[in-house]
């Protein structure tokens, strides 16, 4: 497994939320599914609706929250850090929730996909193009399926 320094951060009241133990074991499933063993740090914050459609709206230019935004952080050039910053994931936890019972899935199984979707955009992987999202989608089923998950777009439901 990787060496990660994970920076929770509950900024909700929403419901019962995964454990951090969760969080982190799904990160570093998706690090190792990656294939990327260096030492690094990553933030996990998890908001209400106004957060996540308050950053949805600055940074994406979309209206309403969503379940996960990925912010990869960029080391500047010359900079030499012990360990790689990958960034931070915002996870609306209203969303995820409602978005577990309209896809009829455990609330786990979509934390965690969330949580690997999230750190692979980390890591640099994306969807922008139909190529792309069959790679990610393929590394998502396989790194989800090691952790004991189904699928997660056996229904073409997509984050």
């Amino acid at each position: 497994m990787s060496r990660l320094a994970l920076d929770l951060q509950i900024e909700t009241g929403a419901g019962a939320l995964p454990p951090a133990a969760d969080f982190r074991r799904w990160a570093e499933a998706a690090l190792a599914g990656a294939d990327f063993h260096d030492p690094c740090e990553m933030s996990v914050r998890i908001v209400g609706i106004a957060e996540s459609a308050a950053l949805n709206a600055g940074y994406r230019h979309k209206d309403g929250p969503t379940n996960v935004l990925s912010f990869p952080f960029e080391t500047p050039p010359g900079i030499v850090l012990d360990a790689e910053l990958l960034g931070d994931l915002v996870i609306c936890a209203p969303v995820v929730v409602r978005e577990a019972g309209e896809q009829h899935k455990p609330e786990a199984a979509h934390w965690a996909h969330l949580t690997v979707h999230g750190t692979l955009h980390l890591l640099g992987y994306d969807h922008l193009d139909d190529a792309e999202a069959e790679a990610m989608e393929a590394l998502e089923i396989r790194i989800l399926a090691g952790l004991g998950y189904p699928n997660p777009y056996a229904d073409d439901e997509r984050p």
